[in-house]
C-alpha cells in the first residue's frame, strides 16, 4: 500500500497558522519598515518551503509522478486532486519566488508589500485543509 509520512506532513502544516497570522498582520499594518520587510520575506520563504515539502511528501508517499521542479510539485498535487486550482495557482506563484528568496535575496524589495502577501493567509489555510481532507480520504 502507501507509505505516507503523515507525521512529517502534519508537522509542516502545523506551522501554517502562524505564517498566515504573520502575513495578515503585515498586510494590515504595512509601513515598509526593515523589520516588516524581513519578516514578510521569511514568512514567504517558509510558506514556499512548507508547500514544496508537503507536496513532495505526498508525491513520494502516494507514488505520484516525479516532479521536475518546485512548480511541478504544485502542478502534480493539483492534478492528483490534493488541492483545488484556486489554491494551486497562488501556491505556484509562491514557489516561483523561492529562487529569489533563497539565492537572489540581495534583489528582494524589502520595503514593498508583496502582492501575494494579502492573499496567502487564506491560501495557506486552504492548502492545509485540503491536504488533511486528501489524507483522510486516501488513507481510510
Amino acid at each position: 500500500m502507501y507509505d505516507v509520512n503523515v507525521t512529517y506532513i502534519r508537522s509542516r502544516l502545523a506551522c501554517l497558522p502562524e505564517l498566515a497570522q504573520a502575513l495578515s498582520a503585515a498586510t494590515v499594518s504595512w509601513s515598509g519598515a526593515l523589520t516588516e520587510g524581513l519578516a514578510q520575506e521569511r514568512a514567504l520563504h517558509l510558506a514556499a518551503e512548507i508547500a514544496t515539502d508537503v507536496g513532495h511528501a505526498l508525491i513520494d508517499g502516494f507514488i505520484m509522478r516525479d516532479a521536475s521542479s518546485y512548480e511541478d510539485i504544485i502542478d502534480i498535487i493539483s492534478e492528483e486532486g490534493v488541492v483545488a486550482k484556486e489554491v494551486a495557482e497562488p501556491l505556484r506563484r509562491l514557489v516561483l519566488l523561492r529562487k529569489t528568496l533563497v539565492q537572489e535575496y540581495d534583489l528582494w524589495p524589502r520595503k514593498e508589500l508583496h502582492p501575494l502577501t494579502p492573499e496567502l493567509p487564506r491560501v495557506l489555510m486552504g492548502f492545509s485543509d485540503q491536504v488533511e481532507a486528501y489524507l483522510k480520504k486516501e488513507l481510510i
